[in-house]
């Protein structure tokens, strides 16, 4: 357990230092945001400091940080170090500055983004992979909920019929205007969210001893001998850095009133993020005392995996009200990746987005692909699991094109030094995360391990060695 509070000390240090090394280095200002230049009443809104930060964690805190945390436990107390260092040296910084350059851009998406600093072509690239990253995503935060309410509810209401709810409700939540649904409801769900993972801890720290959590080690715990590179760094996802969070910051930076907000609600969401996966990670591997054990459940689904913690650690009350903690977290995520999807399209297709049929339009045929990929993750046995390593290799690989899409920007702006390898650094490191998980993995190439990480090593070297070189002209 010392491992664990360890653990939550370094992310708070972290916020504390490396986030303001990382707003130094970004140097916001006084400019005047696109909640008050722009203003329209649907999308750009001004929120309050507090609002904005509860509306970010809730849209970036979907199944990832429970989910995938409890999926990467299986690799044993070693995940807690890449949901620490993960995140406090790439996610936050990632959804720091995914944020503040679109703040910069009028609120424009990260498919925006990369063209303006990587070219057009990576930008029509981009748009077409955000596009089905977020549809992904939205099917991922359909079921998994749904999964969960079928289980609290009569028979009746099954996993279909809660599907058919909650893609009802995201129909709602993607056309109003942003201050009008999820303005309203996301601080109450946010609130829950944090209440709910800290009544799990606390059920297990408490336990008088029925529950123990292990210390970290670098040993590989999981059952099936899978190496933790490149898988686990895939798996956790949201919980120590993620693409989608890309996706998800434009939104709020649309919202913010000052850039001097950004590192409390940016920086400070995904570090909120990464302490709700630890929680789920030490829930999960003292729960059920091995990695194997923890295998075993998440073979009946990571569904059945939380319930039976929350249940089993707060009782059947209790696990009610954590479950309910669970449900609100994907949910408020896959309404909000619909969103977002919603934007990317406006503006490809340049339709704006203040009359509702021009929202109806675009947000109706993302809906039904919602719709079918959520009836075949349901009626498949694997479905879930299918979809989720899809969304998760997907996920890491935007996480890699927004770093050094960032990296570009602070190029551009002189940060030669210290300033552009605050970016560059991960890019490197995700660049061989992605690229070696597509070689190795089944829903891949299927490649050998010595051939995908060779590759993988590669590829991180090649783009080291590019940007060096960049990096030396532009100083020159």
């Amino acid at each position: 357990m010392i491992s664990l509070l360890i653990s939550f000390a370094v992310l708070i240090v972290g916020y504390l230092v490396y986030g303001r090394v990382t707003e130094k280095i970004f140097a916001p200002d006084n400019r005047t945001t696109p909640a008050i230049a722009i203003n329209d009443g649907v999308d750009c809104v001004p929120m309050k400091t507090w609002k904005a930060f509860l509306v970010q964690l809730l849209n970036i805190a979907g199944t990832g940080p429970i989910f995938g945390a409890l999926m990467g436990a299986v690799f044993g107390p070693v995940v807690f170090l890449w949901i620490v260092f993960g995140a406090i040296l790439g996610g936050a910084v990632h959804d720091y500055m995914s944020g503040m350059i679109s703040c910069r851009h009028g609120g424009a998406s990260i498919a925006e983004l990369s063209g303006t600093y990587l070219g057009k072509a990576v930008k029509w690239i981009m748009r077409v992979f955000s596009v089905v990253l977020l549809v992904l995503c939205g099917t991922v935060f359909v079921t998994s909920p749904a999964g969960l309410l079928d289980k609290l509810t009569p028979e009746w209401m099954n996993g279909t019929f809660w599907a058919i709810v909650i893609l009802a409700y995201y129909l709602l939540a993607t056309l109003l205007p942003i201050d009008k649904l999820i303005g309203k409801l996301y601080p109450i769900f946010g609130v829950l969210l944090i209440v709910m993972a800290a009544a799990v801890i606390g059920g297990i720290i408490f336990s008088g001893g029925k529950y123990t959590i292990p210390e970290i080690s670098l040993a590989n715990l999981h059952p099936n001998g899978t190496p933790v590179w490149p898988y686990m760094f895939i798996t956790v996802a949201c919980g120590a850095i993620s693409g989608f969070h890309a996706t998800q910051s434009p939104m709020i930076a649309k919202c913010i009133k000052s850039e001097k907000e950004g590192r409390r609600i940016f920086y400070g969401a995904m570090i909120s993020e990464s302490v709700i996966a630890l929680v789920w990670a030490a829930a999960g591997v003292s729960f059920y005392g091995t990695t194997q054990l923890l295998n075993d459940a998440l073979a009946n689904g990571a569904s059945n995996v939380v319930y039976e913690i929350s249940t089993g650690v707060l009782g059947a009350f209790g696990g009610v009200l954590a479950i309910a903690g669970v449900v609100v977290c994907p949910i408020t995520s896959g309404d909000t990746a619909f969103r977002s999807a919603r934007l990317i399209l406006a503006e490809t297709f340049k339709l704006e987005q203040k009359k509702i049929k021009n929202r109806l339009l675009i947000t109706i045929p993302l809906l039904v692909a919602g719709g079918l990929l959520t009836w075949y993750a349901i009626v498949n046995d694997n479905g879930f699991q299918i979809v989720w390593r899809y969304f998760s290799w997907s996920n890491q690989t935007l996480a890699m094109i927004s770093l050094w899409v960032a990296t570009a920007y602070l190029l551009k702006k002189g940060k030669y030094r210290f300033g552009s390898l605050l970016t560059a650094l991960p890019a490197v490191f995700m660049t061989g995360v992605s690229l070696t998980y597509i070689l190795i993995a089944q829903e891949g190439f299927r490649f050998g391990q010595t051939i995908s990480y060779i590759a993988g090593a590669a590829a991180a070297f090649i783009t080291l060695v590019i940007y060096l070189i960049v990096l030396l002209k532009r100083k020159a």
